[in-house]
């Protein structure tokens, strides 16, 4: 049987294919690159990646990077758009801690060759929905590409940092699978299936970084990238760490609504720059009714509950977001990229409007860590969009993921190398253990379970909530557990098993969490408890 954290794997004692590193880093986007970066000025750091080194969110960033640049901001201003974006969920100190760092950190991206846009000497600063002033920092319309780019390279370049594609995480070694078993449940590295030969491979270091970014690909429709499957939360899950806010799953408003190309994200500086959400029947900004002072620039909860509330009241397939009326130059030199992809649609946004629809987009929830980026596991660090820091609250403002991401990234490999002489060395570890499995036979078992949870998710735990549709998608969570565990128990790991384990778990965990919210608060919107409640309260699951 393939041994899961309550199962010690057993079978042969050899270490001799048991891979050996410092640190163990899981994720090659934002988040773990940095990290590997600082930490590999004196330890030799192993970078792991499911499937391609750039396959993760960054690279998919549109928008930019949130940090107080210009003379008329300060660093209050930003805490408090972002407090406010977040509903009061937010942990002041971690903002104001994330928001500090911002600056230094646009200088190391910039250090590293990141060619932001410019004006004359000084950076181009956009704005967009909840920020009061111009800070985001951007290159073009693809940010995220250019970061990744320039991380990857400074990491290609380091003697120090092993960068291996290509394989899919199963789960956490821990003291319970040391030859010599322990309960303590320190963290010691990962499990690993090599995609390319379905080997089960030992990943072994002092210390572990998560960086495996979020879970929307539990929705039907998201703009996350095809492994953003909650990998990350599912495993520190069951490796005994806590969760928290898992309801708050972001939808971002504007998808580009098209039959034939799916999860493509219109950036929120579109309606930064003065775009238009306009009802397709009547012609009309419909923004007027739901927020007439911020209207566009409502921040991201807002504007895709209208929109949702719009496309149902009308009947809608899709609403429109129309830049038209601003100068084509103009479109043109802040969207190549959107306006490329566009015209290959026949879609020319400098004269006509964008088809939009809400899709979920950010995971805000998830491993809770503190300032160090440190879990509740021994051994075990985490940052970026797998964790819950306090950063976002009930809703993230925008641009401020990829700031997340350089400032706890570097806090953990800090964090690693100032503890170095109190990390003891890795036990010999046992092997993956697949005596008892035989190869899948049923490939359509996975491909339909995955295709349901997506579709529940959509319907029941989407952007409007109510008590009943939760705990229907609870009911058939039930149901495919068991399903899935018979599966999981019975056949060779493959990466579709694997992330449809962790699609499942991340499914439970967010339905779980909303079921406990008896509120309305930023993201999670509920009809039966409409209103806030007096005192903002984290949801923390404990395993």
């Amino acid at each position: 049987m393939a041994t899961d954290n309550l199962l010690q794997p057993h079978g042969s004692t050899t270490e001799q294919d048991a891979l050996h590193h410092d640190v163990v880093v899981i994720g090659s986007g934002a988040a773990g690159l940095t990290a590997a970066l600082a930490l590999a000025e004196t330890r030799r750091v192993l970078v792991l990646a499911k499937g391609s080194l750039t396959g993760g969110s960054t690279a998919w960033a549109q928008g930019g990077i949130a940090a107080v640049l210009d003379t008329g901001d300060t660093f209050e201003n930003h805490v408090r758009d972002t407090m406010v974006a977040g509903a009061g969920l937010n942990d002041l100190a971690t903002v104001e801690f994330v928001i500090e760092r911002a600056p230094q950190s646009i200088d190391r991206l910039c250090e590293l060759g990141v060619p932001f846009n410019r004006d004359a000497d000084s950076l181009h600063l956009t704005r967009e929905g909840g920020h009061s002033h111009r800070r985001i920092v951007h290159v073009d319309d693809a940010t995220g590409w250019a970061v990744q780019s320039a991380l990857l390279k400074a990491a290609e370049d380091h003697p120090n940092i092993t960068l291996l594609p290509g394989r899919t995480c199963i789960d956490f070694i821990t003291d319970r699978h040391a030859e010599q078993f322990s309960a303590a449940g320190r963290v010691w590295g990962v499990y690993a299936l090599d995609e390319a030969t379905g080997r089960v491979e030992r990943h072994v270091g002092r210390a572990t970084i998560l960086a495996t970014g979020g879970a929307g690909r539990v929705y039907q429709f998201s703009t996350a990238p095809r492994g953003a499957t909650g990998d990350g939360i599912a495993m520190a899950w069951r490796a005994g760490a806590r969760v928290s806010n898992m309801e708050m799953m972001q939808f971002h408003p504007t998808c580009l609504y098209h039959l034939e190309t799916k999860n493509f994200l219109i950036t929120e500086a579109v309606r930064g720059e003065g775009g238009h959400l306009i009802n397709p029947r009547t012609g009309k900004r419909f923004m007027t009714f739901y927020d007439p002072e911020r209207m566009e620039l409502a921040p991201r909860d807002v504007v895709a509950r209208a929109i949702d509330a719009e496309i149902k009241r009308f009947g809608l397939d899709y609403v429109h977001l129309d830049i038209s009326h601003q100068p084509a130059a103009f479109v043109k030199e802040h969207f190549p990229m959107i306006h490329d992809k566009l015209m290959g649609l026949d879609i020319d946004m400098t004269t006509q409007p964008i088809p939009v629809v809400p899709a979920q987009h950010y995971t805000c929830g998830g491993v809770v860590v503190d300032l160090a980026a440190r879990t509740d596991i021994p051994g075990l660090w985490a940052a970026g969009e797998c964790t819950e820091s306090g950063l976002h609250g009930a809703n993230r403002l925008a641009s401020n993921s990829l700031l997340e991401c350089f400032v706890f990234g570097e806090a953990a490999a800090q964090d690693i190398l100032a503890r170095w002489d109190t990390l003891e060395a890795p036990p010999a570890i046992l092997p993956w253990d697949e005596s008892r499995v035989t190869d899948s036979d049923e490939e359509v078992v996975i491909k339909q379970n995955w295709t349901e949870i997506r579709r529940f998710m959509w319907n029941y735990v989407g952007i409007v909530r109510t008590t009943k549709r939760l705990e229907r998608a609870a009911s058939r969570i039930d149901l495919l557990k068991r399903e899935v565990e018979d599966y999981y128990g019975a056949f060779r790991v493959t990466t579709d098993l694997i992330e449809l384990r962790n699609l499942l778990q991340s499914a439970e965990l967010i339905v779980k969490s909303a079921l406990h919210r008896k509120e309305s608060r930023g993201l999670h919107y509920t009809l039966d408890y409409p209103e806030l409640a007096d005192e903002p309260r984290d949801t923390v699951l404990v395993p």
